[in-house]
């Protein structure tokens, strides 16, 4: 019997039962494994797959995270961690699924992605326009005398009395809801912080989190007022660890981008991030410093 081509293959639903497969996946291509990561997006989000017709594995996934359910569907879509084996690649398998998932799946909704130079060509072809772009900058943090704080803004470690305050704040400067990804930040993240004025009305100037992604600590979200709140909070987040940072950094906060690099970071990557079915992300970019991370917006 001659076996189907690998385009005719079903696509599936990824679980978190699915997360060491994925996590194989990564490591074909040459990535991090991620464990940690593909778990929060297997939970929070959808993921979809196709199984290796040798038996080995997974041989394409991707994971969509919705966000802002209504009547009518999600407001956005994040699609994020697009991946084909080795042995498969240049076979039309990920224009396959990448084909199902946003003319099937999500039919109608706005997406977005971050976008490597190498698939950008791929999600041109399927309607995604060039809308930003983010430098992946990495490194160990020297603080050279810094203080801790800079501006005004108050930098404490999140309670469970700020989650409102923080989700609210989120919304605002995301543009659309995404509880059911911020909600799990205190168990996701080792550090959640959020900044505040000193005068103690109650309002959120910013916050962010720190997450362990392998040998490196990941900074994301980063939401603040202004630059000097960002700084702020990427200081405290660098004391209370001895790991080196990652972040991904709208190219437009040029100041931080620069101030990051004095402290140590250097660049490793640029990604595009394309949007599709809407001109640009939805939100205040000027308060938008780094997403939780690339695969979900």
């Amino acid at each position: 019997m001659t076996p189907p081509h690998l385009t005719d293959l079903p696509i599936r639903a990824l679980t978190v039962d699915d997360l060491h497969r994925c996590a194989d996946l990564s490591e074909d291509r040459g990535w991090l494994r991620e464990d940690h990561k593909w778990r929060l997006l297997l939970a929070a989000g959808n993921g979809y797959g196709v199984d290796a017709p040798d038996g080995r594995g997974l041989a394409a996934a991707c994971v969509v995270t919705r966000y802002g359910e209504s009547h009518a569907g999600p407001e956005l879509a994040a699609i994020g961690m697009v991946l084909v084996a080795d042995r498969f690649a240049r076979q039309g398998l990920g224009r396959h699924l990448m084909t199902h998932v946003c003319d099937d799946v999500l039919k109608g909704v706005p997406l977005t992605l971050h976008a490597t130079p190498y698939g950008r060509p791929l999600y041109e072809e399927l309607g995604f326009e060039t809308t930003g772009r983010a430098e992946m900058l990495k490194g160990a943090f020297r603080h050279e005398g810094a203080p801790a704080t800079y501006g005004t803004s108050l930098v404490r470690p999140a309670t469970a009395e700020d989650l409102p305050r923080i989700l609210r704040l989120d919304a605002e400067v995301f543009g659309t809801d995404r509880t059911h990804m911020i909600t799990r930040l205190p168990a996701f993240a080792d550090q959640l912080l959020v900044a505040e004025a000193p005068s103690g009305d109650g309002g959120l100037t910013g916050y962010a989190a720190a997450w362990p992604n392998m040998n490196t600590q990941v900074i994301g979200p980063l939401i603040a007022h202004d630059t000097a709140t960002a700084q702020s909070l990427v200081t405290a987040l660098a004391v209370g660890t001895d790991r080196e940072l990652r972040t991904d950094v709208d190219v437009r906060h040029e100041e931080l981008v620069a101030w990051l690099k004095d402290r140590g970071l250097t660049s490793v990557a640029f990604n595009s991030v394309m949007t599709r079915d809407l001109p640009g992300l939805p939100g205040d970019w000027t308060r938008r410093w780094a997403p939780l991370t690339v695969a979900a917006g």
